[in-house]
């Protein structure tokens, strides 16, 4: 098999289109049937739901969980929300598996844990494509996607989408079973 690997210039929003577009492209003509998408906003989760609408996908959007930035705060905007579950998609808030209990424990004993390690040595590929791993999992671990099942996985570097892969899902506790098959996007090189 081959296929070409779109290397964006640089990381961040303004390859959200070029991304959704490649979306598009692996549901309908590759035949994928499921597809991760982080959005911390909802906005990019918006426009995959946009992407998509009407098409018999199983698409999941991955957000961070409630009270990530500061106790109680939900980023996700609730128009977001009532958008993409009007358009089909369902929506995850959870917490980031690679940013938990062990980052708190890292922060107060300056130590490192392997799920720091494990964070640090994905984003050697990118900081999208160690998202792209995490939203999968999570998805996994909530029932949302099947396990064992290539996936289309769509993050960021910051805001919007510049990364896009396909990968077969495993839930967090079989995180070895993760498996990256494709990269069909991503930034090409970041300073």
């Amino acid at each position: 098999m081959k296929r070409l690997v779109e290397y964006f210039e640089k990381p961040g929003p303004q390859n959200t289109r070029a991304c959704m577009d490649i979306l598009y492209k692996l549901i309908h003509e590759d035949g994928y049937k499921d597809a991760v998408v982080a959005s911390t906003s909802g906005q990019t989760g918006v426009t995959a739901a946009r992407t998509l609408g009407g098409e018999d996908v199983n698409l999941v959007v991955v957000a961070h969980s409630v009270g990530f930035l500061k106790p109680n705060q939900d980023q996700f905007s609730d128009e977001a929300y009532e958008e993409i579950s009007r358009l089909g998609g369902r929506i995850y808030k959870g917490t980031i598996l690679t940013h938990s209990i062990e980052t708190a424990l890292a922060k107060e004993f300056s130590g490192s844990y392997p799920s720091i390690l494990i964070a640090n040595t994905l984003r050697r590929l990118g900081q999208g494509m160690k998202v792209c791993c995490e939203i999968v999992m999570e998805a996994a671990d909530a029932g949302l996607v099947d396990e064992g099942k290539e996936v289309v996985a769509v993050a960021g570097t910051a805001k919007g989408a510049d990364t896009v892969a396909i990968i077969k899902s495993a839930a967090s506790k079989r995180f070895l079973d993760l498996y990256v098959a494709q990269i069909v996007a991503k930034p090409g090189y970041v300073s």
